[in-house]
Parts: C-alpha cells; structure tokens; sequence
C-alpha cells in the first residue's frame, strides 16, 4: 500500500503536479585551494581570470556545476580544464552563500582545498588567462601571495566563528576567494584559531 500525505497524495501523486516555481534555486559552483606543500615551502596554484566578472584578477580554479555531476566531480572538472592538474585529492572546506559574492547574481560555491606533496606544472585552460603558483607565507593575522609579478596581501581576523578577510595590498583575489583560502589554511591547521 503506497503512503499518503495529508492531502491523501501518493509521492508519485505529489510530484507529478510539483513545480519549482515559487522556490528559485541558486547556481551552484565548486572552487579549489590547490596547495603544494614540500617541507617549508607553501604554494597556491592560483588562476588569472580571462573573462568577466572580474576579469584580470587572480582567483582559484573553478567554476558552475553541471545538471549530471557531483559537486565533487565539478571541482575536477574545474581544476583540470583550468589548470590541468587531475585527480588531487579534494577535501570540504566549507560553502560560501553569503548574498552579492557573485556578480552574475545567486550563487553558491563549494570550497574544496587539496594539499600535494609536489607542484605539478600549472596550464592555464578554459577561461583561465594564466596559471601560475604563488609562493604561501604567514605572518601575524596577515597571508602573504607571492607570484612572478604580484603580491598579494590579506589580513584576516577571527572572532566566534566568523572570519574577516581584508586586502593589504592593491592586487586582490576575486569574489570571497580569500576567504576561502584563509578558512582552508585554517582546516589544514596552517592558521590556528
């Protein structure tokens, strides 16, 4: 005997009059903190972007979910069309929501961070402009990005739970990348809290 609501309806009942309209669902992306880290030398694989929105700034490899993948499978999807690297092992970092981090309007990011005993040989790809490591050092609330032609300052705070994240230097990440890059050097215990 199939089971009923409390309008008496079957599931299949229920969803063949269903309808999305009404509850508008947000884009959903993944992003990547790609870290080599050999010994006491720290580097993020960093993307320049080549299209808008933000278009010229450096950011982590990533990008929009398809209809029929994990979000998972997006973020190794993104990083080898971005980058090239394939298969790094990816762990959570968190999900990113906060309203007017993208431009283009609703959408929410999956952060990922993967950390490598070794720095492959970064290929820009897809709408990656170039991609290139930048050199990782940490100093008193402060990550420092060190690249072939820019650096790139930004202070962080951490109180009950919540991180500020702020630029120090005229060269920034886009969207709330340096966030999620200071969130992920805090879950590979990098940052103590």
């Amino acid at each position: 005997m199939p089971k009923r609501d409390k309008n008496g309806l079957t599931e299949q009942e229920f969803l063949s009059s269903y309808s999305r309209e009404g509850y508008p669902g947000p884009s959903l992306t993944a992003d990547v903190v790609l870290l080599a880290d050999m010994q006491d030398d720290l580097q993020l694989l960093l993307i320049k972007r080549g299209g808008h929105p933000c278009i010229g700034q450096w950011a982590l490899p990533g990008g929009f979910a398809e209809e029929r993948e994990s979000i998972e499978q997006t973020a190794q999807r993104e990083l080898l069309e971005e980058t090239g690297v394939k298969d790094a092992p990816i762990i959570p970092v968190g999900l990113f929501s906060k309203p007017g981090r993208d431009k283009r309007g609703w959408v929410v990011s999956q952060c990922f961070v993967s950390r490598l005993g070794t720095k492959p040989e970064a290929r820009a790809g897809d709408d990656a402009r170039q991609a290139e490591w930048f050199g990782v050092s940490l100093t008193d609330n402060t990550v420092i990005l060190t690249g072939s032609s820019c650096v790139i300052k930004l202070g962080y705070a951490y109180s009950g739970g919540q991180i500020a994240v702020s630029a120090l230097s005229d060269e920034e990440l886009a969207f709330d990348h340096g966030e999620m890059l200071v969130r992920a050097l805090i879950c590979i215990h990098k940052i103590p809290i």
